[in-house]
């Protein structure tokens, strides 16, 4: 019987290291700032503001759309034509 074995060696079991308090203190800092932020110095957009982007997006979106799809058609007809020939 032939055993299967992987190519690569066996690396055993991976076990991270454990954080140290110090960096702990860090990421609660680092998070507590991020709220902080977020919350007092971020200028988030009126609902108005962001319904009008939206708008302006689904538009654009479907403009762009149309155009890849006339190309799209363009150049299956043109392509059609020239193998047609062959």
């Amino acid at each position: 019987m032939v055993a299967c074995r992987s190519p690569k060696p066996l690396m055993g079991v991976r076990i991270s290291l454990p954080v140290p308090k110090k960096t702990l203190k860090n990421m609660k800092k680092y998070i507590i700032e991020s709220i902080h932020e977020l919350k007092d110095k971020v200028t988030w957009p009126t609902w108005a503001q962001l319904q009008s982007s939206t708008i302006l997006v689904a538009i654009s979106s479907v403009i762009i759309a149309l155009i890849i799809s006339l190309m799209d058609m363009g150049f299956d007809t043109i392509l059609g034509e020239f193998y047609s020939i062959f």
